[in-house]
């Protein structure tokens, strides 16, 4: 196998469809790749991104759907990590604040400057002097913008930017910026980019083991497409593991692995409608316990996190537990007093594991956020740890290395890091500065495709500059003759299987569109149709449509409800 053909890439038509799942991986057993990668969050889709537009040869496989693990389920927020610097990590500060900027102008659709506010209380995390100072320290690190640099507000000024903080003991504020995300959009459209460029990715697709030639050195892995059960040959020159939460499950099927080890620890956001927290300004704020946590609005929601524990349970559904919400309610009466929150406003919510590096002894906040590369004896990289923000960077180090191996072993020469400057999928705005007027003039647009303005200005803030195939997905879709739906829908639907390999209605409701989150009556309003469009598009069986409609179900009911009450 180690001389199998190593030519021109076999290359499909459409190599994001939902539909010809199988097919790409009947091609992919018929490629070598220079580069296969396991994993499909956002470090993955970044390696594949940076990899693919050196010149290299690329697969990925997600066992998952793609976004399905950490990476739809953060904080939404690629920010600086202000609080690493009570940490003393100033390389962190310094590296992923540098990071945000560069996220944002590659993609505006996905990325949104969002002023924050830091209030300071009397015994408080932070005080007038360390606010001021740290935050100074933080724009001089991350090199932020002069139109974006911190100010200092009084307590009265405070109170008139976010007048629910709590007033008792009040000293003043900090404000700065930081660029609030859709995390699963983001991995998506940088999946999507990388795709554009040549890489075969592919999702419910685990790799089982590796593939070993005489000198025990991994050429490829065995992956299985859950959906079918059928297994698959990939061969490439080089392996990453970018696993996320389950790094170490990829590296133990690997003879070599070495001491190193995760600690994973568990985050769970709570959603309320602005109806019953009218949150109009983002807060960064003290906790009872001393920890700090985020309030964000957003599209007519507020949502409040994280909490920061040790978890061991099943990382690939993590669930909330009361414990959870009540930490993170008590937290929310204690800074906003006036807005009374109780159990059962909360009308949606999220968990999400992080892997972190294991460090003896820290507690979950004081465990470092940076990565780190580990090669084994038997040529697997494995990239750790890390935060949203540094996706590109991240990325950047892993294919450097990949670059000198390749380089050294077959003579030939790679692009360097081609992606500070590249538009992700949907974003050839030509700068983030025309965003706003591309989203005006399109949002017009929408009604002659049989969309209301603001479903344009919707599709068109989300979508970008790919937004015009859901205008002809709206428009063809008044030429149908069965109305399950609406154009805004079937745009949203077809869009997401076509272009965007969602397979499951839950990849749809969760990771497409975010409306199992942000907007939930949403997701159940058009739950059925959906599921019922798919069935056909899919020629799913009697059992699969009961199992997927199942899945879907237990995603809304675990939003609701902690998962100890059921």
């Amino acid at each position: 196998m180690d001389n199998l053909y190593y030519g021109e890439m076999i290359q499909l038509k459409n190599n994001f469809t939902g539909i010809n799942r199988t097919e790409l991986l009947e091609q992919m057993t018929k490629n070598k790749y220079d580069l296969l990668i396991i994993g499909g969050g956002i470090t993955g889709a970044g390696i594949a991104l940076d990899a693919v537009t050196r010149g290299m040869k690329v697969a990925l496989v997600e066992m998952q759907d793609f976004a399905a693990g950490t990476s739809s389920r953060s904080t939404k927020l690629v920010h600086g990590g202000l609080r690493y610097l009570k940490q003393f990590e100033i390389n962190v500060v310094k590296e992923v604040g540098r990071e945000r900027a560069i996220v944002y102008e590659n993609g505006p659709h996905v990325t949104t400057p969002e002023w924050m506010l830091l209030p300071f209380h009397q015994g408080g995390t932070f005080g007038a002097f360390t606010t001021s100072i740290g935050l100074k320290v933080y724009d001089f690190l991350a090199q932020v913008k002069k139109s974006e640099r911190r100010t200092m507000l009084s307590a009265e000024e405070t109170l008139n930017k976010e007048p629910l903080i709590k007033k008792e003991g009040l000293k003043g504020g900090g404000y700065y910026v930081e660029y609030r995300t859709d995390d699963a959009r983001l991995t998506i459209e940088v999946m999507k980019a990388a795709v554009a460029h040549g890489a075969h990715v592919v999702n419910y697709t685990k790799s089982e083991n590796f593939i070993y030639n005489n000198d025990r050195k991994i050429i490829g892995a065995n992956v299985r497409d859950v959906q079918t059960d059928k297994t698959y040959e990939i061969f490439a020159e080089k392996v990453v593991n970018a696993a996320g939460p389950w790094v170490d499950q990829v590296r133990g099927k690997d003879y070599s692995k070495n001491n190193k080890q995760l600690r994973l620890t568990k985050g769970i956001h709570l959603v309320f409608d602005q109806s019953v927290f009218p949150l109009r300004q983002a807060v960064y704020f003290d906790t009872p316990d001393g920890r700090m946590i985020f309030a964000i609005p957003r599209d007519g929601k507020t949502y409040v996190g994280t909490t920061d524990t040790f978890f061991d349970k099943d990382i690939t559904h993590p669930k909330m537990l009361s414990s959870d919400r009540d930490y993170v309610i008590k937290a929310i009466n204690y800074m906003f007093p006036k807005v009374k929150i109780a159990q059962e406003d909360v009308e949606s919510s999220w968990a999400g594991v992080r892997p972190l590096i294991y460090e003896q002894g820290k507690d979950p906040s004081e465990i470092s956020r940076k990565d780190e590369i580990w090669e084994s004896d038997s040529g697997l990289i494995t990239i750790a740890g890390g935060k949203l923000t540094g996706y590109r960077k991240m990325a950047e180090n892993v294919v450097n290395l990949v670059s000198k191996e390749l380089s050294s072993a077959h003579q030939k020469n790679y692009k360097s890091c081609q992606t500070i400057h590249l538009p992700i999928s949907g974003g050839d705005f030509g700068g983030s500065e025309k965003y706003q007027l591309f989203v005006d003039h399109k949002s017009k647009e929408a009604v002659s495709y049989g969309l209301k303005e603001d479903e344009g200005r919707i599709l068109a803030s989300k979508y970008g500059t790919n937004v015009d195939y859901l205008f002809q997905y709206a428009k063809k879709y008044k030429e149908l003759e069965q109305k399950d739906l609406t154009p805004f829908v079937y745009a949203l639907l077809m869009y997401g299987i076509e272009h965007e390999m969602v397979v499951k209605p839950v990849d749809f409701f969760i990771r497409r569109t975010g409306s199992v989150f942000f907007n939930i009556g949403w997701a159940k309003q058009w739950k059925d149709p959906v599921i019922d469009r798919m069935e056909a598009i899919f020629n799913w069986t009697p059992d699969q449509t009961a199992e997927y409609k199942a899945d879907l179900e237990k995603e809304l009911r675990d939003a609701v409800i902690p998962v100890d009450q059921q």
